[in-house]
């Protein structure tokens, strides 16, 4: 009978930041701006792919999407914590906690095919530039965005489905910021050795699959851009790549050490900080690195804000004179 009434719905309680009362109103400002700028930031990029006909290539294609879905990140993580902060009830159904983890989840997931995808796109047009148009065409495109989301979707669907086999019978605070399966896995009374084996062979297959993907293309774009005879094209290429790469493994490394690294499940409140920077610092991060730092987004956001600042003067002065 106990056992029926722990499978039984429960609530959750989320404590996150609960530790450093002092600091909440600081925390709540900064994540507040990060939030802000994040969901400009990509939302803005968004918009002004799907706009400028110029920006219409795969790499931006890709950028566009992953945009997206930093944006998304931000919005199934952040808002829920900054009212956490300050609200006396942190409580969180499983349902509400599933849905938080399982889109999260889709977002991480299909994050790092699309990464894998950019990263064979830069290796295309550096390394064989005159064949680029026929191998990146629109199709495969497509076909790569369709197995990035049907990706992240499934595996999600994996992960939140084995969640449901747990019984929760300990304490149901959660020592984390959001609703995570690893946090989960302490607090259940159920073995969860076949909800971490799924998430090694999944989780673990995905990412040591795209990381090689991304690790080879870069290797041969460090190739080709070495063989260069132009020093500015050498340097230019090279200060792009690295700036990605840095966000790449970054991301890769958080995932990494917070999912797959044995031993994670019993690391409590340490994950914490690991857990910020793909949830929060990543998705803030991005716009900057992949578009503030390219010259043709920059050319092409400074003559929009330009023409769209001239047409207000001219309506405002038409209507000053009328």
């Amino acid at each position: 009978m106990d056992e029926e009434n722990n499978t039984l719905p429960i609530d959750f309680i989320l404590i996150g930041f609960t530790n450093y009362p002092e600091m909440k109103i600081m925390l709540f400002v900064v994540f507040l701006i990060i939030y802000l700028i994040t969901i400009i930031g990509n939302l803005g990029l968004v918009i002004l792919i799907s706009i400028k006909p110029q920006l219409h290539t795969p790499m931006y294609f890709f950028l566009g999407n992953l945009a997206l879905l930093d944006a998304c990140c931000g919005c199934a993580v952040t808002p829920n914590m900054l009212v956490n902060l300050f609200s006396k009830n942190r409580m969180i159904s499983i349902y509400e906690c599933m849905t938080q983890f399982y889109f999260l989840c889709v977002v991480e997931t299909s994050d790092c095919f699309l990464l894998a995808a950019m990263a064979y796109d830069r290796y295309v047009a550096i390394c064989n530039p005159l064949h680029y148009p026929i191998i990146m065409s629109k199709k495969l495109c497509i076909q790569m965005l369709i197995v990035s989301y049907l990706g992240g979707t499934l595996t999600s669907a994996v992960h939140v489905g084995f969640v449901f086999r747990l019984i929760f019978c300990r304490s149901h605070q959660i020592n984390h910021f959001f609703c995570d399966v690893i946090p989960l896995f302490r607090l259940s009374c159920v073995d969860p050795y076949i909800n971490e084996l799924m998430m090694y062979i999944f989780s673990g297959s995905i990412l040591v699959f795209t990381i090689v993907i991304i690790l080879v293309s870069y290797l041969y774009i460090l190739f080709t851009i070495f063989r260069m005879k132009s020093k500015d094209g050498r340097g230019k290429a090279f200060s792009t790549c690295a700036s990605h790469f840095v966000s790449v493994s970054i991301f890769y490394g958080s995932l990494l050490f917070m999912y797959i690294r044995p031993g994670s499940v019993n690391e409590g409140d340490k994950n914490m900080p690991i857990a910020i920077f793909y949830t929060i610092v990543i998705p803030f991060l991005n716009p900057f690195i992949y578009s503030l730092r390219n010259k043709e987004v920059i050319s092409i956001l400074k003559k929009t804000l330009k023409k769209k600042m001239s047409g207000y003067l001219k309506q405002n002065l038409f209507s000053v004179t009328y």
